[in-house]
């Protein structure tokens, strides 16, 4: 298994010989206004640029992974470069349909026992934030990735800690946990997704497991920077367990 964090959300993994891009944001630096009712009102979105061209992104991605559609999950600029006939999976009917109306053919709605080629990926469940701010987020869901040949990987998406989370990992004992751990808010309403103690939840309730702190510093409603978690990490002493790439970075399991 190969993933490599792009940047925010977005991850290009390799697993069973199979390329997948995770909820592509692809647009330029600054293209997009910030989002609203949130910090940094003084800078656009994306806050910085992609790693590498988004062509070469792209090169030899087999499916399309959609956890939701949120702008900084799935954008413009995806829209307009993904082939049309690219297989794109989604959590439900709603995303299919929004999908479907951009062009795209080949939309399939992820099941807890949906097969790409011989991979399973299982539908997993998670909440944007907590409370009343949920009527604003919507629906999102999570993904695990798992093949009698690779390590199962469990990309958990725009969520925070909650019961569901445990739930999932021990029901699906994945050796490769990825979080969005961004801390990202708006003014009013609390975290969004993950913040550094979600994270260490995540990280004790899968003490064997190599987790990934992803979608930070990218958006204008970060809340968390990567020095402050992985100062947090040390003073917890998992440091070693919790991995909190740069945008560009690949990691191997």
């Amino acid at each position: 298994m190969h993933v490599k964090l792009i940047r925010n959300a977005t991850l290009v993994v390799d697993y069973a010989d199979k390329k997948f891009i995770i909820d592509p944001m692809l647009a330029a630096k600054g293209t997009y206004p910030p989002f609203p009712n949130s910090v940094r009102q003084d800078q656009r979105n994306p806050l910085v640029d992609l790693p590498e061209q988004a062509e070469s992104i792209l090169e030899g991605i087999d499916a399309v992974i959609l956890t939701h559609l949120h702008l900084d999950h799935f954008d413009e600029s995806a829209k307009e470069m993904l082939p049309k006939d690219m297989k794109i999976y989604v959590q439900n009917e709603e995303d299919a349909n929004e999908v479907k109306e951009s062009g795209f053919t080949d939309v399939e709605i992820l099941s807890e026992n949906t097969v790409f080629a011989d991979i399973q990926l299982v539908k997993s469940k998670g909440e944007h934030g907590r409370g009343e701010i949920l009527k604003r987020t919507g629906n999102v869901c999570g993904v695990i990735l798992k093949h009698a040949n690779e390590k199962t990987l469990y990309i958990a998406g725009d969520t925070v800690w909650y019961e569901a989370i445990q739930d999932t990992i021990e029901t699906q004992q994945p050796e490769v946990i990825v979080v969005n751990g961004g801390d990202n808010q708006f003014l009013e309403g609390g975290s969004l997704v993950m913040d550094k103690k979600d994270i260490l939840e995540v990280a004790k309730a899968a003490p064997h497991a190599t987790i990934i702190s992803v979608h930070m510093e990218a958006v204008n409603h970060w809340g968390l920077s990567r020095e402050e978690l992985r100062h947090f990490l040390t003073e917890k002493e998992i440091a070693d367990k919790v991995i909190v790439p740069n945008d560009g970075d690949s990691l191997n399991f």
